[in-house]
This record gives C-alpha cells, structure tokens and sequence, in this order.
C-alpha cells in the first residue's frame, strides 16, 4: 500500500516511503481508502479523494506493484467516459456551435428527411432516443472475441450504418434506456455536425484545456496503461479496444488526471469552461417511481442530506472505474481497478460509500 497527498491542483507527489497498511496511526479517511483498496480485491487498486483540493491517493493491490507507480498509470474508464462526452456537448451547445435539438440523422446522412419524430443529440446524451443497448448484429459479429474485445469487432461505419437503419423501439423522448450504442451515435453525429474528428474535439476541447495530459483514448504500453485481468484477477487481458463506440467508452486516465477533471467540477473558474461544467450539474431528466432518478447530461444525481452527489461507473473487459463529487463538501473521488466487474464485486459499492460519506 503506498500513499501519496498532494495540494491542489496537483503538483508532483511526495510517495511515503514502504508499506502504508491500514493500521493504527493512520487517520479516519486515510485508513476509509485504505480498506477500499484492500477490499477491491484486484491486481491493482487505487482510491483517490480531493477535499476542497487536498488531494489523497492510496495504492495497492493483490499482483506484484507494477514497473510504474500504480497511481500514475492510465486505466480504462469503460461508460465514465460518458462523462467528458457529456461536458464535450455542453461546451459546444454553450459556444453556438450546436443546440442539442439537431436529428442525429441529418447530421450524418444530410440528404436523408428527419421525420416527424426524429432522435436528436440530446435524446442520444439522455437515453432516450428508444435505441438499444447494442446495435443490432453485435453480439453475432462480436461473438469470436467475447472475451478479449468484441467492441473492435463493430467499427464506426457499421455503427452509423446501423443507427441509419435502425428504428427506435419507442419514441424519442418518452423512456430512458441506458444505451453505449446511442451515445457512440452522438459522437460519430457531433463529428459529421463540425466536420472535425472525435478524439480532435474531445481533445481541443475538453482535455487540453483542463490539462488532462494523462488522458487519451488508446492504450500505449505497459509503461502508460494500467493491464487489466478477468473476473479471477490472475490472467491478463488485452488493452480495451472500443472500435465504433468511442464516445461510449474509450477513455483511459491517470487517477492525478481524473481528481483534476472532477475538481474542475467543483471549482469551475472562468471562461472558457466554465459555463459548460456548471450546465452538466443541470437536472435534465427524472424517471422511476416519484421521478427519484435524477440524470444531468453527463451524471447520475442522487441526494445526500447536505446536497446532491453526482457520479457515474464505468467497466471494461479487465477494468472498472467510478467517478464522484459532491458541491456541498468540496469533495471529489476517483477510484480504478484492474479486475473485470463480478457478481457480489465490492468495487464500485465502496466507492460509491465513501462519496456519500462526504
């Protein structure tokens, strides 16, 4: 176990030299961390918590510490990328270049007639364009690599090309349904709408200006990327490979780059992002019974007693991830693993504990 603080907004960490167990000595929220590594299970584990920009980050895991500082590899984010999808829409409906209304379909086939009732980029970002989870022929096409990378296996033409046949299974607007195949829709819509590349605009937009250098959309080498394992925690598996669904899932992340993007949340400062991190904290959609569930464009909402706590998970092949702040105490948690999600998994259940704690 190694711990390492560091202020706001992250200058180089000073790493506690040996073992940091989860002993007497410790504080009460180090030694919080410290048990969520512990009981995370997992090859490699790291918690990390911003209060009001006091960073805290604790390592450890069950497989030899790798060549690099497990805290300062990238890990895959699985669905959480939906939320720099999310900030990346907001920033472009705040700046004029979009409004959220525009019919996916003309976007990406402007010849074709949008219908009466057509799904729009904000229907696809909410979902609640009455897509399924998965286009339609995934599982058959992804079926040979089910365990290593079936998303590779459906690139972004047959992505569109389904979406262009597709017809939603209700209407637009009326029923949420939460969909990887909508939201990689949204990106390969936004990219047509601008004329500019995905991983250029979530690029230019989002991660330069907040300074997420340790943020990318692709794996590099075992001296960047965090290696993920399957659900027994011992056997390997290949980088995550999202194929056609990059707006759905492809981010990987340094944890110190993680704490930096949910503490821009927290502390918005000025232009130019500003405007569009306080629009994705917005409540657009409530649904289940008494409308407790709450989404903005880019977070799950849910209320503590001091105020709402906005998070999001996320999963790969090999990897899981949960991201969290709650305004009212200034907090901001990042958590990743290096062990396929399972049945009875603690991981994001602790996770989600610890933000709700404040």
């Amino acid at each position: 176990m190694t711990a390492r603080q560091t202020p706001w907004p992250g200058r180089p960490a000073e790493e506690t030299p040996g073992p940091v167990p989860a002993a007497a000595g410790e504080d009460g929220p180090r030694a919080r961390l410290a048990e969520a590594v512990a009981a995370a299970d997992a090859p490699d584990a790291v918690f990390a918590v911003s209060r009001h920009g006091h960073r805290t980050l604790l390592s450890g895991g069950t497989a030899t510490p790798p060549a690099v500082p497990r805290e300062d590899l990238r890990y895959e984010i699985g669905s959480a990328s939906k939320t720099l999808t999310g900030l990346l829409l907001a920033r472009l409906v705040g700046a004029g270049v979009l409004t959220g209304g525009e019919p996916a379909v003309t976007c990406l086939a402007p010849r074709r007639p949008a219908g009466p009732r057509p799904i729009t980029l904000a229907h696809l970002i909410t979902h609640t364009s009455g897509l399924p989870a998965l286009p339609a022929g995934f599982v058959r096409r992804g079926l040979p690599a089910w365990h290593t990378n079936p998303y590779a296996r459906y690139p972004a033409a047959r992505v569109v090309d389904a979406f262009l046949r597709a017809r939603p299974r209700h209407r637009p607007g009326t029923r949420w349904h939460y969909s990887n195949y909508g939201v990689s829709v949204l990106g390969h819509a936004v990219a047509a709408a601008t004329g500019t590349a995905w991983e250029d605009l979530l690029t230019g937009l989002v991660l330069r200006p907040l300074g997420l250098s340790g943020t990318a959309l692709r794996a590099e080498s075992p001296l960047t990327d965090a290696v993920g394992h399957r659900k027994d925690g011992r056997t390997p598996v290949p980088p995550f490979d999202a194929g056609g669904f990059p707006a759905a899932g492809a981010v990987r992340s340094t944890p110190h780059d993680l704490l930096a993007f949910l503490e821009a949340h927290l502390d918005p400062g000025g232009p130019p992002l500003a405007d569009a991190l306080g629009a994705v904290r917005v409540p657009v959609l409530r649904r289940g019974l008494g409308h407790r569930h709450v989404h903005t464009v880019a977070w799950f909402r849910h209320p503590t007693e001091g105020g709402p706590m906005y998070f999001h998970s996320g999963a790969t092949l090999g990897q899981q991830a949960f991201l969290g702040f709650r305004p009212d105490t200034g907090t901001a948690l990042a958590a990743v693993c290096t062990r396929r999600f399972r049945a009875g998994d603690p991981f994001i259940a602790t996770a989600y504990a610890l933000l709700a704690e404040g």
